[in-house]
């Protein structure tokens, strides 16, 4: 995407050949760095020694350049923002890449360098970078301006995650010296840091950044909450004594006395983090103000202080939780545990190395550079490469923004994907892995892995067992999807209910937008027939030409109404007949029609509960006949012993008919028995007892029925 004409507000006139020549020939001191970058150098140095700083040195005198002249609403001239954000990530250790981009990544948003100067004086990356968190122009793009520029720095972060890292990072420090903007500005600002940048944060694993910037939208939100928790700290930093502190030296104690070498340090928790601890818990006690932080050297170790913690004081078990073997999908890994003493205080206890550390408070900047050598990569069962700085949420997010042409729409969906707090991963047959949201359904999983060709999916199975399509997967799961084989097949109106993934809702969406007319007339037909509750199988489309043709007749009871005064029969060829889904009907089953609204008539089995139930409630009787067509719809149950393979094997049974299916349900076992339903699309309705036949044939299923209509319900 290329960028907007930059703003050209409020900067100084600056001779771009100067310029360039200053950033490449610098002062006459060339190996001198100017003072103003020494604390970035020095926090650059301590986690890269042989970093090379002379790339920093030229961006910077190129940033301070062009921005001269340039104020910040606080006062302060403007080139203090980007040596902050830079040193944001140079105490998180981002590479000297990163932290040249940073210094440079307004300039081509707010001054006269362009991003080919960028390129030829930097090169491609670090172009990349400033490209990504360049923002485009609401002169432009008008209210799109804001939800294109956060698509545009996401499809940015898919190729280089440092783009949203250096995002992250100028966010905190513009968060940090919001208190000179308009309190209506500083409440929008942070509503988006909540609802976007926050999330973000989380799944890139970059909890410094995270929990101040949760601190600080606390305070603009929710002033009241903020101002009682700060008097909740003070109070409890003023106590006399400090049990955390105490505990922190018996933990010490045992783990000198187990010659296990560890450093125990007090973390005290944020601001949000102790709020969401006092609306818990109530009463806080003085050790829920911090927790306990155990760093070791090696993963073994982490094991063995465990253990030692176990032996020699009283833990918690209901606290314990491992995250090392099963670390969170944003890279985060620990052993969580709790231990009490007899006083009633329970001090939390995190375990981990000292690299786990680094990653769980830097998440992807502790990375690197992600253009690894290819020797250095690594490929999963399906032969896709395995980053991690390419995270399978971001995967997804990519996958569904592209669906989601509309603003507003790629926006509200962004911000819903963004309120999932964690991610579950389900084991495909072939070994692969499926990442999805926490409360996915089957839905989701279906389309995660083949995209709109989900539409044929049919059901799963889940851990070995069969399942609905609507079933809630858990982290852990295994999951085979069952796809049916008519290229025609459509998604069931109800899968929308269960899919909670943008991916799945946009497909499924989409389909439905592009068929408009059957789905109008078969929500107006539902509306009016609130009394057929389907047989277990989603409601089939209304035919628009169905087999049978509809006739209209007086009911005994006519009343007043025009259309109901009538007593002989009218023929209406063009009306549009819907297969009722509470007893599918085919020829030569008897059968009768009810007109409802959209000039949609309804066509029912006469033995069907609803009939009489409709004819109660006065509605208009349609008289009908089939007609020469005698494709038709129709659902059958299945009914039998529980087994491996059966699903498929019934499945190719219904497919040697030549028979479509439309949509399938498995209910739960119960005592080794399963139920299936299946609604059907046949060529002939004349072969459906052969169909039956066949059905039954297959070892394990002891009937196969019509499916029976349920009685309505009051």
């Amino acid at each position: 995407m290329t960028p907007a004409v930059p703003r050209r507000k409020a900067r100084a006139r600056i001779d771009l050949r100067r310029l360039g020549r200053a950033a490449l020939l610098g002062p006459a001191a060339r190996d001198r760095l100017p003072d103003a970058i020494g604390h970035v150098a020095e926090a650059h140095r301590a986690h890269h020694p042989d970093a090379d700083l002379e790339p920093l040195r030229r961006a910077y005198v190129l940033a301070e350049s062009s921005h001269r002249g340039q104020m910040r609403k606080s006062g302060e001239p403007y080139i203090t923002h980007p040596l902050a954000v830079t040193l944001i990530l140079a105490e998180l250790g981002a590479e000297t890449t990163t932290l040249t981009a940073s210094l440079l990544h307004d300039t081509v948003e707010d001054t006269d360098v362009t991003l080919d100067q960028v390129g030829e004086e930097f090169g491609a990356e670090v172009r990349f970078l400033v490209d990504g968190v360049t923002k485009l122009e609401k002169v432009e793009y008008g209210s799109a301006a804001e939800p294109e520029t956060f698509r545009k720095m996401l499809v940015a972060t898919g190729n280089d995650v440092r783009v949203m890292s250096i995002k992250l990072a100028d966010r905190l420090h513009n968060m940090r010296t919001l208190g000179v903007m308009r309190p209506e500005k500083q409440a929008r600002i942070a509503k988006v840091t909540r609802d976007v940048l926050i999330p973000l944060a989380e799944r890139l694993g970059v909890q410094a950044l995270k929990t101040e910037l949760e601190d600080l939208v606390f305070a603009i939100l929710h002033p009241e909450e903020y101002t009682r928790t700060r008097e909740l700290i003070l109070d409890n930093a003023a106590l006399a004594e400090d049990p955390l502190a105490e505990i922190a030296d018996e933990v010490r104690a045992v783990l000198r006395e187990a010659d296990v070498s560890a450093e125990v340090l007090i973390r005290p928790r944020h601001f949000v983090s102790v709020h969401r601890a006092s609306r818990k818990r109530g009463t806080l006690r003085p050790t829920d103000f911090g927790r306990l932080l155990v760093l070791v050297n090696e993963d073994a170790d982490c094991y063995a202080v465990l253990g030692e913690l176990h032996t020699c004081m009283t833990p918690v078990v209901a606290e314990f939780k491992d995250f090392i073997a099963v670390p969170k999908f944003n890279l985060y890994q620990s052993l969580h545990t709790a231990v009490a003493r007899g006083d009633g205080q329970v001090a939390e206890v995190l375990i981990r190395t000292h690299q786990m550390h680094k990653a769980a408070e830097a998440g992807v900047v502790a990375l690197g550079n992600p253009y690894a050598p290819p020797a250095e990569e690594q490929t999963g069962a399906d032969g896709e490469r395995v980053d991690p700085t390419r995270p399978g949420w971001l995967s997804r997010l990519l996958h569904w923004q592209e669906s989601a042409p509309d603003p507003d729409t790629f926006w509200s969906t962004l911000r819903a994907d963004l309120a999932q707090d964690r991610e579950i991963t389900v084991f495909r047959p072939d070994g692969a892995t499926i990442g999805l949201p926490d409360g996915a359904t089957c839905v989701d999983a279906a389309y995660a892995q083949y995209g709109e060709d989900a539409h044929a999916c049919i059901g799963a199975r889940v851990n070995g067992r069969l399942a609905t399509l609507s079933t809630v997967l858990r982290d852990g799961d295994a999951v085979q999807l069952l796809m049916g084989q008519d290229p025609a097949s459509e998604p069931s109106r109800q899968w929308l209910e269960h899919a909670r993934t943008p991916a799945a809702r946009i497909a499924i969406q989409r389909w439905l937008s592009a068929h408009p007319a059957p789905a109008e007339h078969e929500a107006r037909a539902d509306a009016e027939e609130k009394a057929q509750p389907a047989a277990g199988t989603p409601a089939p489309r209304p035919a628009a030409d169905g087999p049978a043709r509809a006739e209209r007749a007086a009911p005994a009871d006519a009343d007043d109404r025009p259309a109901r005064r009538a007593t002989t029969v009218v023929d209406l060829p063009d009306a549009t007949v819907r297969l009722a889904g509470c007893c599918t009907p085919v020829p030569p089953d008897e059968a009768t029609g009810f007109l409802v609204r959209g000039g949609v008539v309804t066509v029912h089995r006469v033995e069907c509960s609803a009939v009489a139930h409709m004819k109660a409630a006065g509605r208009s009787e349609v008289l009908v006949r089939w007609g020469d067509a005698t494709e038709a719809r129709v659902t059958l149950v299945a009914e039998s012993f529980g087994r491996p393979h059966l699903l498929a094997d019934l499945t190719e049974a219904i497919a040697v008919e030549d028979v479509a299916i439309v949509s399938a349900t498995v209910e739960s076992p119960n005592q080794q028995r399963v139920r299936h339903t299946y609604t059907l699309r046949m060529p002939d309705s004349s072969r459906l007892p052969a169909l039956m036949r066949a059905m039954r044939d297959v070892p394990g299923v002891y009937d196969v029925r019509r499916a029976q209509p349920h009685a309505p319900t009051a």
